[in-house]
């Protein structure tokens, strides 16, 4: 009798909290049950995960001994945790938030690397563009915004930034190396490092082939346990940095540890003072270019394959899942994670069933339990996450992929090439192409998108067809103008 009570009175709390969780993410409604969603969160978890390895390990890199990784590891966790629950809480949509790849290399190569802010200064600059987005979010700008840049800009922006994360896990993995006589020439494929970054892309390649999910995330911890083997093989000298042993590619002390909130708060908005106004302008708005477009575009790509977009392609309250994307960038530069954004890999969990916003909550949690296991991270050389940022922005150059009529659309005359970029035309295809170019070459977001709508500008203009750019657009160009002539006009460097 007490166990058939027992029963009872755990079937009623299963029943509650079904109830709940119907109330709140309408199960029935969107054909899904908690099992499937579930399942979806820990499939997107499972390929998104890659990041709490990669962002720190990018991050760090301008980092001396690699500071504040810790800090970062559990930030990232941390900031993904929440905002992807908030997404879920808020939305209603499987969309899942992370830091973000691309600003998290703007953040370490281009604002501490090149232009020399400190990291808190660097993440003061997300915090800011994170608040734009916001406001241009709340004051239903999105629109005017989107109106002003021609669609081939947005794809090259994407593009191009896919390359500079391309680049920057070519020279990582030390295939790419300054040249001699020549700018770059390729590196020298002797040692062990090269060796493991060479097998590790491999690996993940052939995982992404078979359709693996988490490929990334595998080909990271498996490249890393090769590292790790080869370097005791080799007497635990193969990872030295500066001939000092700092635990890269060695078992951990520990497997888990309290989460290091160190960088939690450590934002400062005196990049304003250290860069001069113009150019810390700039570099928020091309920043904040590159964050608001690719949050678009992956709103929308994951949205039509999850069926939410209505019958003329456009997501229905989409202020909803943008303010929490803003809100995200805002919260990453707070937590020293670097600006946080929707990402593309909540397909994962789309793709297995998930379509409610429980899909986004479970992955959140995700996150969450894995901050205490940041040890771990400091064991992954930058050999293993060569080959994810290679990967990575390989995929971001999907923009350009076409598709060419069907026999069925021609013989009706619809359809016709759709995607890519029109190099055909010279007002479009010379800007996308300065814009693709100029990122990686000059290690540099900001050039790319300064160079891109510059010559779309005067191309337009000398072709008479003035008309056809944007007002907000010519505004932006003269504003660029004045920051590639900074150094004669006003003698700033940075």
């Amino acid at each position: 009798m007490a166990e058939r009570t027992l029963d009872r009175s755990r079937g009623a709390r299963g029943d509650a909290a079904g109830g709940v969780l119907e109330r709140v993410f309408k199960l029935r409604a969107w054909g899904t049950t908690v099992g499937t969603e579930l399942l979806a969160g820990l499939t997107t978890f499972m390929v998104m995960a890659y990041i709490i390895f990669v962002n720190p390990t990018i991050l760090t890199t301008t980092q001396p001994d690699g500071a504040l990784r810790a800090g970062i590891t559990t930030a990232t966790c941390l900031v993904a945790g929440v905002m992807s629950i908030a997404m879920g809480l808020f939305t209603n949509r499987a969309f899942a938030i992370a830091p973000g790849m691309g600003i998290n290399a703007i953040v370490a190569f281009q604002l501490v690397g090149a232009q020399g802010l400190t990291y808190g200064e660097a993440m003061g600059v997300i915090v800011v563009e994170g608040l734009v987005i916001t406001l241009l979010v709340v004051l239903g700008l999105r629109r005017m915004v989107m109106e002003a840049i021609p669609v081939d800009l947005k794809k090259a922006i994407s593009v191009g930034i896919g390359l500079f994360i391309l680049f920057i896990g070519l020279t990582q993995a030390g295939l790419v190396v300054p040249g001699e006589g020549t700018p770059l020439q390729m590196g020298r494929l002797v040692g062990w490092p090269v060796a493991v970054a060479v097998l590790g892309l491999l690996f993940t390649v052939a995982l992404m082939a078979r359709n693996v999910k988490g490929a990334l995330l595998w080909g990271v911890l498996g490249t890393t346990a090769l590292a790790t083997i080869v370097n005791y093989a080799n007497g635990g000298t193969l990872w030295l940095v500066e001939g000092r042993d700092l635990g890269i590619a060695k078992l951990p002390a520990q497997l888990i540890a309290a989460p290091d909130f160190s960088t939690v708060g450590r934002f400062s908005f005196g990049f304003f003072g250290k860069l001069g106004l113009l150019t810390a302008v700039l570099v928020v708005f091309a920043i904040m270019l590159a964050d608001f477009f690719d949050t678009l575009g992956t709103l929308i790509g994951v949205g039509g394959q999850a069926g939410y977009l209505d019958a003329r392609g456009e997501l229905p309250d989409a202020q909803k899942p943008l303010l929490v994307d803003s809100l995200a960038a805002v919260a990453g530069g707070a937590a020293g994670a670097s600006s946080a954004t929707t990402y593309i890999e909540s397909a994962g969990g789309i793709g297995v069933g998930g379509r409610t916003g429980l899909t986004a909550v479970a992955t959140g949690v995700l996150f969450l339990l894995a901050m205490p296991f940041w040890p771990l991270v400091g064991v992954v050389p930058q050999q293993a996450t060569a080959p994810a940022l290679i990967l990575v922005g390989f995929l971001m150059t999907g923009v350009l992929a076409t598709r060419e009529r069907t026999a069925t659309e021609a013989e009706a005359g619809q359809g016709g090439p759709t995607g890519g970029i029109d190099f055909t035309n010279l007002a479009i295809g010379l800007p996308a192409l300065a814009t693709i170019i100029m990122m990686p070459l000059t290690y540099n977001i900001t050039n790319g998108i300064g160079a891109g709508f510059l010559l779309y500008a005067v191309i337009r203009l000398v072709k008479g067809e003035w008309r056809q750019v944007h007002p907000v657009l010519w505004v932006v160009a003269a504003i660029f103008l004045l920051y590639f002539l900074r150094q004669p006009l006003f003698g700033i460097t940075v």
